[in-house]
C-alpha cells in the first residue's frame, strides 16, 4: 500500500475533505461531537494551524494537525489550565492533534507515517517539545512512538484522551532506534513532499556547507566551485593576506609532508604577541568546533545545567544536548526586541547559580547582534562564582577586536573565550582556532589536546595572517559595504520580505507569513546554484520563514539577488510549481 503514498502539507482544496472526514469520524463514528446537517466539523484553530495530508494519487487517506507555539494558544487550553499543565507555556512547544485516517486505510502505514511526518515538520521549525491528546484506546501506538503521559486525562464527548508529551530529540531517537529499518524501507516508497528532510543526519546535527555537495565531496572534479554560490556558510568572500598565499606557495610539498610543531608553539606565540595575552593562557584547536567538543566533553556531564542563547549557533545545542546529554535551558532573544540580549533579564536568569555553563556567542550567529563588552563584563562580575561563561568571538573582527573579553578570560577562571581564525581571516579550510582561559584551565585543556592537532599548513597560514592586520581590516570594512548593498538589493527585489543586516558578514531575509517557507526558498534558489541557509531548525522564533545569506563579492551577490527574485516569483501563491518542490535539506550549524 505504501508505494506512491504521498506526504504533503494540506492545500486549500484539502480543507473541505478534512472537515468532512472529521465529521464522519468524530461526530458519526465516535460520538465526540454532535452531528450537524452540513456534515462538516471545523476547528477554532483552522487558518492558523497546519495540516499534513497522506494521499495515494487523487485519493486522500488521512491527516494530522499541528499547532505551532507562535500562535500562543492550543486546543488543550479548552481542557487544561496553564497552571495545571505548565508545559503549555514553553516557547518551543508544538501541539499534535486530530490524527485521522479513512476507515479503509487504518491497517496501513498511514497513521505512523503521519506521526513521523509531524515530528520531522516540527524539528524543521526548531520545535523541541511535543504535546498531544491521544485516545485511550490507541495509547499503545503513542507510547510506541516515545510519547509519555503527563498524568492528565481529558473527556470530550464520548471519548477520553490521555495528555502526552515528549522531547523532539528523544522522539527522534526512538524513531531512529526502534523503527529505522521500517523508515529506510518506506523512504524509497513514499512520495515525501514536505519541506523538511525525511530523516535527520546520522549525528543528529545539520551542519553547514550543503553547498559543497553540489561541488562534490569526493573531490573528483572541483570545477563546479566556479558555478556554485556558497552563501549558506559564513566563509569569507575575500582571499587570505598575500603573506598567507606566499608562505604556502613557497614550498607546499614540504608543508604537506612535514609534521607540524607538536603543540602549535609558534602559532600560540604569535597569538600571544598580537592579542597581548600570556601564552600560557592559550589552547590551540583545529577550528572552534574542535575546542567546543574537547572542552565541553571535559567540563560537562549529563547532570550539568547549561544556558544557551536562542536563536544561537547550533553546534552548542548539539554538543550539550545530543552528545553529552546536559540539562539545557534557553535564554530567548526576540525579534521584537531587535534580537538583543537584555542584560537585566540574563542577570536574573543566572543569579541563583543553577547553571554550570552559560554560552554567549558575540556577535551572535545567526541573529547578527553584538553585545557591548562593558555590559558582558558587568554581567559576569555580578554572576555567581560557580558559573562558567563561554564567550564565542568567531566574528568579532567585523566589529572591533578591542571588544574582546580575552584579557578577562586570561585571569578569571570563570571565563573562557573561543576565537576562530577561520571566518575573519579567510582560513576556513585550514581549521585554526584558539581558546583563552586562566592558565590552570588552559594547562589542563592542553594536556588533553592531541599532538599535531593543527596541521602545518594551517599553523603557517594563521601566523602569516596575524602578521597582516591591515589587509584584514580593509577586507572587513569592504564586507560592511557589500552587505549594505546586498541588503538594499534584496529589499528592492521584493517588498514583501524583511531584510535584517548583521554586524558581520551576513544578513537575514524573513518571508511573509502568507508566502513560501524558508525551506522552499532555499530549495528553489538551488536551481540557480545559489545556496542559502534555512534558519528554521535553529529556533521557533524564526517560524519557518527566515534564511541567512552570507555576503559574497559583487558578482556573486548579484547572482544571489537574481536567484532570490526568480524564486519568489515561482513560489508566490498560485504558482504551478509551488506544490511540487521537493524537500529541502535544512541545516542548523556552520563549520568553524
Amino acid at each position: 500500500m505504501e508505494r506512491n503514498l504521498q506526504l504533503r502539507a494540506a492545500t486549500p482544496e484539502d480543507l473541505d475533505w478534512i472537515h468532512a472526514l472529521r465529521h464522519r469520524v468524530y461526530a458519526q463514528e465516535l460520538g465526540q461531537h454532535a452531528p450537524n446537517s452540513a456534515g462538516r466539523l471545523r476547528d477554532g484553530l483552522d487558518g492558523d494551524n497546519v495540516y499534513l495530508v497522506a494521499a495515494r494519487g487523487e485519493v486522500r487517506i488521512g491527516f494530522i494537525s499541528l499547532t505551532p507555539p507562535w500562535l500562543k494558544r492550543y486546543a488543550l487550553d479548552k481542557y487544561v489550565s496553564r497552571g495545571e499543565l505548565p508545559l503549555l507555556d514553553e516557547d518551543d512547544l508544538f501541539e499534535v492533534r486530530i490524527l485521522t485516517v479513512e476507515p479503509r486505510w487504518r491497517a496501513s502505514a498511514a497513521a505512523p507515517l503521519l506521526m513521523y511526518a509531524a515530528l520531522r515538520w516540527i524539528a524543521s521549525r526548531g520545535g523541541r517539545r511535543v504535546v498531544a491528546m491521544g485516545r485511550t484506546e490507541l495509547l499503545a501506538m503513542y507510547l510506541a512512538a516515545g510519547l509519555q503521559p503527563v498524568g492528565h486525562t481529558v473527556r470530550s464527548g464520548a471519548l477520553t484522551f490521555e495528555v502526552l508529551t515528549g522531547s523532539v530529540t528523544e522522539l527522534t531517537r526512538v524513531a531512529m532506534d526502534r523503527h529505522r529499518a521500517t523508515l529506510n524501507r518506506l523512504r524509497a516508497q513514499v512520495d515525501w513532499r514536505l519541506d523538511a528532510p525525511f530523516a535527520p543526519r546520522a549525528d543528529g546535527c545539520e551542519h553547514g556547507g550543503v553547498s559543497f555537495t553540489a561541488i562534490g565531496t569526493d573531490f573528483h572534479d572541483l570545477d563546479r566551485r566556479h558555478q556554485v554560490v556558497a552563501a549558506d556558510v559564513l566563509d569569507a568572500w575575500f582571499s587570505p593576506a598575500p603573506g598567507v598565499r606566499a608562505v604556502l606557495a613557497d614550498d607546499l610539498e614540504w608543508a604537506a609532508r612535514t609534521s607540524p610543531p607538536t603543540g602549535a608553539e609558534g602559532l600560540l606565540a604569535e597569538i600571544a604577541r598580537v592579542r597581548a595575552l600570556p601564552v600560557e593562557a592559550l589552547v590551540p584547536g583545529a577550528g572552534s568546533s574542535d575546542l567546543i567538543f574537547r572542552a565541553f566533553g571535559q567540563w560537562l556531564t549529563p547532570q550539568s545545567r547549561v544556558l544557551l542563547l536562542d536563536p544561537g549557533y547550533g553546534e552548542y545545542a548539539h554538543v550539550t544536548e545530543r552528545v553529552i546529554g546536559c540539562r539545557v535551558s534557553r535564554f530567548r532573544l526576540r525579534r521584537d526586541d531587535g534580537w538583543r540580549i537584555d542584560r537585566d533579564q540574563l542577570s536574573a536568569a543566572v543569579q541563583d547559580g543553577r547553571y554550570d555553563l552559560v554560552v554567549v556567542v558575540n556577535p551572535n550567529n545567526p541573529t547578527g547582534r553584538h553585545a557591548p563588552a562593558a555590559e558582558l563584563r558587568s554581567l559576569i562580575a555580578a554572576a555567581p562564582e560557580r558559573t562558567r561563561w563561554w564567550i564565542d568571538e568567531a566574528y568579532l573582527g567585523y566589529v572591533d577586536m578591542g571588544e574582546s573579553l580575552a584579557d578577562l578570560a586570561a585571569t578569571d577562571p570563570r571565563v573562557v573565550v573561543c576565537s576562530s581564525l577561520s571566518k575573519m581571516y579567510a582560513l576556513s579550510g585550514m581549521r585554526a582556532a584558539y581558546l583563552v582561559a586562566e592558565p590552570a584551565t588552559a594547562r589542563e585543556l592542553r594536556r588533553r589536546t592531541p599532538p599535531w592537532s593543527v596541521s602545518l599548513p594551517a599553523q603557517m597560514a594563521a601566523v602569516a595572517a596575524l602578521r597582516d592586520p591591515e589587509h584584514y581590516r580593509s577586507r572587513w570594512l569592504r564586507t560592511h559595504a557589500l552587505r549594505r548593498q546586498l541588503a538594499a538589493d534584496l529589499a528592492g527585489a521584493d517588498d514583501t520580505v524583511t531584510v535584517e543586516e548583521a554586524v558581520a558578514n551576513w544578513l537575514t531575509v524573513t518571508l511573509p507569513s502568507d508566502g513560501p517557507s524558508a525551506a522552499q526558498l532555499v530549495q528553489e534558489c538551488r536551481r540557480s546554484d545559489v545556496y542559502l541557509r534555512d534558519l528554521s531548525p535553529m529556533s521557533c522564533e524564526y517560524q519557518g520563514r527566515t534564511v541567512r545569506i552570507a555576503v559574497r563579492d559583487t558578482a556573486e551577490n548579484a547572482r544571489i539577488v537574481s536567484a532570490f527574485q526568480q524564486a519568489m516569483a515561482v513560489l508566490r501563491p498560485g504558482s504551478a510549481r509551488r506544490a511540487s518542490i521537493p524537500a529541502s535539506v535544512s541545516t542548523t550549524g556552520s563549520s568553524r
